[in-house]
């Protein structure tokens, strides 16, 4: 009895340090590639992942649908904005990503699966020393990227000419839960709306399921919407 009882308290105690342990911090592609392209990033051994957002009547509003390699790149990106009646489905062929319908280029890559070039807008990203997004840039518009030391999303800023929009997020202090998060949008410096999000997890502090709320300060009075947000994910 001893010898189980021993066994238990180590089993428990190693299963207490497990749980303690810091989760996997955010890859420079996934955190950049969030930003960009307006999805949840998500950590871990992700294989392939797909985010539907439902307006209040449980119709689909937005989806993206992604396969991940091992080592990280985006194999394939698939977005489609259904109330704006918009989608691309980007397939990743050697240093750029092609239309899946068009074998047209769209997107050209830095290193070996980053964002660097959009030639049809004339956009160019710029990378920090650890290879995340942190800046983009184009003939009329600059926009700046943030991160925390965990790879989160703070948010970015955007310049073009005499508009100054930013983007500012705060995630929970719960390092499980950073999908749990509120932001606010200012236009020169003037509150447009804000964000917030809560969500339930899996055991790899990726979100399955979120409540999303936007209140839009730009129209009087004010219009708040809200969206369900469900996940699906697979590992290696």
């Amino acid at each position: 009895m001893k010898k189980y009882a021993a066994i238990t308290l180590l089993a428990a105690t190693l299963a207490g340090c497990d749980n303690n342990s810091a989760p996997l911090s955010f890859t420079p592609e996934m955190a950049s590639f969030s930003n960009e392209f307006d999805f949840d990033p998500l950590r871990g051994p992700v294989k392939d992942f797909t985010q539907t957002l439902f307006n209040e009547k449980g119709e689909v509003s937005k989806r993206v649908t992604g396969t991940v390699s091992e080592e990280g790149c985006f194999d394939t990106l698939e977005l489609h904005d259904l109330e704006a009646n918009t989608g691309v489905a980007l397939v990743l062929d050697a240093n750029y990503y092609i239309d899946a319908e068009t074998q047209q280029r769209k997107v050209k890559l830095q290193g070996k699966c980053q964002l660097a070039e959009l030639p049809s807008a004339g956009v160019t990203w710029d990378t920090d020393d650890n290879g995340f997004v942190v800046a983009a840039h184009g003939k009329e518009m600059e926009v700046k990227y943030r991160y925390d030391a965990d790879g989160y999303p703070l948010g970015k800023t955007t310049v073009s000419g005499d508009q100054h929009l930013s983007v500012q997020s705060t995630p929970s202090k719960d390092l499980r839960k950073r999908m749990d998060y509120s932001a606010v949008s200012l236009l020169n410096d003037k509150p447009m709306g804000n964000v917030t999000q809560s969500c339930d997890y899996d055991r790899h502090n990726n979100p399955v399921s979120c409540d999303l709320t936007i209140k839009d300060d730009s129209v009087k009075p004010a219009v708040e919407r809200k969206y369900t947000i469900k996940n699906t994910i697979e590992y290696y």
